[in-house]
């Protein structure tokens, strides 16, 4: 009887440990919208969900899904708030209007590279500028690509006379608006959706960095491309608050020491390399590339990047938000980050 009950109670506790690790293993589902095969999702986000998993021994595991296979570009950032995802990588700006503060950092002169913009960001958030703008989700890290220019498929744009009546990608509102003052005529979608869009005729054009065109394969489509770096697209990964709440401390722990600025600049200097790539692949392909050397005080291109500068920060404070102090804390960073990076 005792030896059976010896056994019981074994049985019992070897069953307590088995469910104790079944529990703690976590399988966390991720989208993002770039495409599974490029160099952003494997050098980021699989990167990233490998070093969650070795980290963690194996009780993280990363279930990924790009291409917005589990919600849609414009939609990511609610799907995490909703817990649809439990971790999402997406453009703030596909949002039009909730993360303004945010978006200081696509304006133009901010950011040089990706780096660069990804450390602004970031310290942006870390000094507690942008808090009210996340406080549905719990941020990972952010990051922004380089400098975007303008790509067409036959228009030589050499200046902003020349995208008169264009119909062109925006990515965000803000560049959108620089595009409007520009004569161009924005067209708002999200990168999955540009391939298609020129191939049908339905925009002339776009404007994306270097690391887009190759990522998206749109260097196959134009044979213009005019290096005017009028804004720097950010992006933030960020988890369900309540799907990190559901995690062991050690779990949490994983988690936190894969945050933040470190992870950051990876990406940014993922982006800057990709933004090589690209544009030497439309060099190999023969496209004409102009290139305007500091387009804040270019003759041609200085009064519509500034009035965009302008026109945005006016309508910040019009909305009772702190623009200028945030843009003067931004400009700030972007030297700090500068010397940090030379």
């Amino acid at each position: 009887m005792k030896t059976m009950l010896t056994r019981c109670l074994l049985a019992a506790a070897v069953a307590g440990v088995t469910a104790a690790s079944a529990q703690a293993e976590t399988t966390l589902r991720m989208a993002h919208f770039w495409p599974g095969a490029s160099g952003i999702n494997e050098a980021i986000f699989e990167a990233w969900a490998e070093t969650i998993e070795e980290a963690s021994g194996g009780d993280l595991t990363v279930e990924m899904f790009p291409s917005g296979t589990l919600a849609k570009p414009d939609a990511i950032y609610e799907a995490v708030a909703n817990g649809i995802a439990d971790i999402g990588a997406t453009a703030q700006g596909y949002t039009a209007g909730r993360f303004p503060l945010s978006q200081i950092v696509e304006l133009p002169g901010v950011a040089t590279t990706a780096t660069q913009g990804a450390c602004v960001l970031q310290t942006l958030y870390d000094d507690g500028h942008l808090d009210s703008e996340y406080e549905d989700t719990r941020p990972l890290f952010m990051f922004t690509t380089g400098p975007g220019g303008i790509h067409t498929i036959d228009t030589d744009v050499q200046r902003p006379e020349d995208l008169e009546g264009l119909r062109i990608r925006r990515p965000t509102a803000v560049a959108g608006q620089m595009l409007d003052n520009m004569g161009a005529v924005p067209v708002g979608m999200p990168a999955p959706d540009i391939y298609t869009s020129m191939q049908r005729g339905v925009i002339d054009g776009l404007s994306f960095p270097w690391e887009g065109l190759k990522g998206f394969r749109i260097n196959e489509l134009v044979n213009y491309h005019t290096e005017v770096p009028f804004y720097t697209l950010i992006f933030v990964a960020t988890m369900n608050q309540r799907a990190y709440d559901s995690l062991t401390p050690e779990q949490q722990a994983v988690i936190n020491n894969n945050a933040g600025m470190k992870w950051a600049e990876n990406a940014g200097e993922v982006f800057d390399r990709l933004d090589v790539e690209g544009k030497q692949e439309a060099a190999d392909a023969g496209h004409t590339i102009r290139e305007i050397d500091d387009p804040l005080d270019h003759p041609d291109w200085q009064k519509p990047l500034k009035d965009g500068i302008e026109s945005y920060l006016t309508e910040l404070e019009e909305r009772g938000l702190p623009g200028r102090e945030v843009y003067d804390a931004a400009l700030d960073a972007s030297e700090s980050c500068a010397t940090q990076q030379g």
